[in-house]
């Protein structure tokens, strides 16, 4: 999940260690996320006491969905909406890591999973429908496997991002940790940002989902559902819901954190493992020439291997100070940052907005556009301006 090194074993260790600590820190410190002086940002706390929260998302309406790394799913203030524990390897870095609604929930009742599989640690898209009788339910016999991608050699280096733009359902995966060149292989769908429409196209079966004709590489060599690769880890990435485009945090592996941004993503390539941030890799040299699609924003680890970059959202709720500022942090530090949508690419680091004490999982945004914090020791935060 947030694994600076290909090995990963004692990354993952130390994560773990620390979300134990996070868990004592929640419940002696104030709901607040910050100790510097002028804060960019206040966090408020909306609800504790989830297990190892990975994400939160909405389903077009008020409520808040937390998912839970050890496979379930819930409602903040309504009980538990899926519950896969018993389908879900969440060893490490594994684990169900990414959810999506269908824009059309509302009368169709589908949404998305992105989990590893307790037989083999292999990555899991599935298609889910809500219970027909009760709205805060989904209905547990209704899986229905879109996708697979073979993840059992490595716990680490998973992705889990989803998020539709249109019909069209975007997955952010991994490079499989010590999968060489994965991320370059154009034919696998390992490190990659794939695009594929989940709705059987026909109703009766036939296909599994269907995929735009417009992908990069339809007709051409190439994986059809491949929109965007060389990425090592993209932990959490979005849609700037005005603009469109694609923000996606690619966790480093030794020397820079990167934050990626494109009008649309379409057969970018991202760099690794040629690239990590703007350095070749592995001489650590400035790319200078004949360099792949380079990040906006790569940044130095300041603390050592734990610090993994956590993307996160353009705010766009109007009337705020938020209002047209991307919002991202870091899982190792805790440290949250808010840069211009229009940053430029190559731009400098700003100084920090927020020091938390939180293990960063993830961000989220609401149906209203609030943006949200999830603290993998247990919580979550609304994002408010100071």
């Amino acid at each position: 999940m947030f694994s600076s090194n290909n090995n990963g074993s004692g990354r993952v260790a130390g994560m773990w260690r620390r979300a134990a600590l996070a868990v004592l820190l929640a419940a002696l410190l104030v709901p607040l996320g910050g100790s510097s002086a002028r804060a960019a940002v206040n966090l408020e706390l909306v609800e504790g006491g989830f297990a190892s929260p990975v994400y939160v998302t909405h389903a077009g309406d008020v409520r808040l969905f937390v998912v839970e790394k050890a496979g379930k799913i819930k409602i903040v203030g309504g009980g538990t909406f899926l519950d896969i524990v018993g389908k879900v390897d969440d060893n490490g870095e594994r684990g169900l890591l990414g959810l999506a609604f269908h824009p059309n929930y509302a009368s169709n009742g589908f949404f998305y999973v992105f989990y590893t599989r307790s037989s083999d640690g292999d990555v899991v898209i599935s298609e889910w429908q809500r219970s027909s009788g009760n709205p805060n339910l989904a209905n547990p016999g209704s899986e229905r496997i879109l996708l697979t991608i073979e993840h059992s050699s490595a716990t680490n280096h998973n992705g889990g991002w989803m998020g539709f733009k249109g019909s069209n359902l975007f997955v952010a995966t991994g490079d499989g940790g010590n999968t060489p060149n994965a991320a370059q292989n154009l034919n696998g769908l390992k490190g990659k940002v794939l695009r594929l429409n989940p709705l059987d196209p026909d109703g009766a079966g036939s296909a599994d989902y269907s995929i735009p004709s417009n992908n990069p590489y339809v007709g051409r060599s190439g994986n059809d559902l491949v929109w965007s690769y060389g990425l090592r880890n993209p932990w959490r990435c979005s849609h700037d819901r005005t603009q469109g485009k694609l923000w996606c945090g690619d966790v480093g592996q030794s020397r820079r954190e990167e934050i990626n941004r494109t009008k649309n993503g379409k057969g970018k390539n991202f760099g690794w493992p040629k690239l990590e941030g703007t350095l070749n890799y592995p001489s650590g040299t400035p790319c200078t020439s004949g360099c792949r699609q380079l990040p906006i924003l790569d940044f130095p680890h300041e603390s050592g291997n734990s610090d993994a970059v956590t993307g996160g959202y353009v705010a766009r709720r109007s009337g705020t100070q938020l209002y047209g500022k991307y919002v991202f942090g870091e899982f190792g530090t805790g440290r949250i940052w808010i840069i211009p949508a229009n940053f430029p690419m190559g731009g400098t680091l700003p100084a920090v907005a927020e020091n938390t004490n939180y293990s960063i999982s993830s961000f989220g945004e609401g149906n209203d556009g609030r943006l949200y914090l999830v603290d993998i020791g247990g919580s979550v935060y609304r994002l408010t301006d100071s």
